[in-house]
């Protein structure tokens, strides 16, 4: 085979391979992407811990992924926490199967007298506990696969 011949064969592979590889890169729809299941209170399947309004004292955190630290917050007195997480993509998904998900308060100023309080590590769709809170402390959502709020309720 001659120089020109094996050069016009290896550029005529190389199209082939472009031509397969973009093929491969889907069908040509975009919309997929853009259509995602996302959470956010306006998510179908966002739980009402989410959707409700916050009421005079409550603190609510949510987000999307983990890790994730919110605030700091002032908190003052006994709290009812409560999580709830989702499957924005499956509303009926186990989460007794799924990873836990793990939540702590963490100081406002970190240094070497911080104290951390551990809320959840829960392999649950949600979950509840009571505590005495005083001072400014961080929501540290250390990790979940799904999105998530906490509520802190004062306790009446």
């Amino acid at each position: 085979m001659s120089r020109e011949r094996a050069r016009r064969a290896a550029a005529g592979l190389a199209v082939l391979a472009l031509t397969g590889a973009l093929a491969a890169c889907g069908d040509g729809d975009t919309t997929a992407a853009t259509t995602a299941a996302t959470g956010g209170a306006t998510s179908p399947a966002a739980p009402p811990l989410l959707r409700e309004p916050a009421r005079d004292g409550e603190i609510v955190v949510d987000g999307e992924a983990s890790p994730e630290t919110h605030g700091p917050y002032d908190f003052d007195g006994r709290y009812v926490v409560r999580f709830a997480q989702y499957a924005p993509e499956d509303a009926d998904l186990d989460f007794n199967a799924q990873t836990a998900f793990a939540v702590r308060l963490g100081p406002a100023r970190p240094g070497p007298s911080a104290r951390y309080v551990k809320l959840f590590s829960d392999a649950a769709r949600d979950g509840r506990r009571t505590v005495d809170l005083r001072g400014e402390h961080t929501v540290e959502v250390e990790f979940g696969d799904f999105p998530y709020v906490v509520r802190f309720t004062p306790a009446r």
